[in-house]
């Protein structure tokens, strides 16, 4: 009889607990979860160096042709260029800019052959305005670049690597001339020349040029490099150009995932020793796509949480408010 009490004892017990453990109330406790707002991951700002890049498709090009910019602002005088019977070794000077004066040369560079004039002779020309079309002599690299590339790397031609299609490269890829879209380079006509010895009523006959020039085409905006010389290059073949447009040292850095906005401002949330967050505004510089360069806001000490803070959605436009484009206001 004892026995038997024992084991109901132990039953009620045990039912008792199993009762209590599937109960669940208002206040049970989630320990998988942490309290809304807790920052779960967490990263530091780093720091290293940093440069952005654009890259253009390119092709390998028989005799490219490109512009040569004037110098200065001024007046540009041409001067006559004769055809030359092997390609130059030394600088050709084709053209002067004056200005307060004095002549400033323009040259097309050794390698190339002038291909014609840009501008009226003696018409008022600004700085890095294209002036003269050149020819370059050989291969190069040409890549086409649309209008919104266009502004990245005007001033950004110091740095250019190219990289053949299952070819050689990356190889340094030296930038001729300017990327500004050229118009039809037109060649002067030679002055007619009279001989001594023949008959003064004769026609005078026009100079034998020894070659003759074709006028350059049209192109539009392009950028136009060479290779080293010991670089294989095959007409035609497909490349790829890189211009690094900026560059900074020793940047400070966070994953772009850590901050939101962008062109210039964001803004990071820094979680404090409690786990708190705070939302600071951020100023931004280079991003390669991974980090972003944090130029101001942050000292370099903080802890901020991934991802960001998200940005406050727009307000919607009342009807006949303020910024209702129907209201006039």
């Amino acid at each position: 009889m004892r026995r038997r009490l024992l084991l109901r004892s132990c039953v009620l017990v045990l039912v008792a607990s199993v009762a209590g453990c599937s109960e669940s109330g208002p206040e049970a406790d989630t320990p998988a979860l942490a309290p809304r707002g807790t920052a779960m991951t967490t990263a530091k700002p780093t720091r290293q160096d940093l440069d952005n890049r654009v890259s253009l498709s390119g092709k390998v090009t028989l005799n490219p042709v490109f512009g040569v910019v004037a110098p200065t602002a001024g007046e540009i005088r041409y001067r006559d260029v004769e055809v030359p019977e092997s390609t130059p070794t030394k600088p050709t000077r084709v053209a002067s800019v004056w200005a307060k004066g004095r002549p400033n040369r323009v040259e097309v560079p050794a390698g190339a052959v002038f291909a014609g004039r840009l501008a009226d002779d003696r018409s008022k020309v600004t700085a890095g305005m294209p002036v003269v079309s050149a020819k370059r002599i050989g291969y190069g690299l040409v890549a086409d670049i649309d209008g919104s590339q266009a502004y990245q790397i005007s001033d950004s031609l110091t740095t250019v690597q190219a990289q053949i299609k299952n070819g050689p490269g990356p190889f340094a890829c030296k930038v001729l001339g300017t990327i500004a879209a050229l118009p039809a380079g037109t060649v002067p006509i030679p002055e007619p020349s009279v001989d001594p010895s023949a008959d003064p009523s004769a026609p005078p006959v026009p100079v034998d040029p020894g070659q003759p020039v074709q006028p350059s085409e049209p192109t539009g905006m392009r950028l136009v490099c060479t290779a080293p010389s010991g670089v294989k290059l095959i007409n035609g073949a497909n490349a790829t150009i890189e211009v690094v447009t900026a560059r900074a040292k020793n940047a400070l850095v966070l994953p772009v995932e850590a901050v939101a906005g962008g062109q210039g401002k964001g803004k990071v949330d820094v979680v404090g020793p409690d786990g708190t967050r705070e939302t600071r505004d951020v100023v931004l510089g280079l991003s390669d796509g991974k980090v972003v360069q944090i130029k101001s806001g942050l000292t370099g000490d903080e802890t901020v949480a991934l991802p960001g803070p998200d940005l406050p959605s727009a307000k919607p436009v009342e009807p006949g408010g303020p910024l209702d484009p129907k209201s006039g206001k």
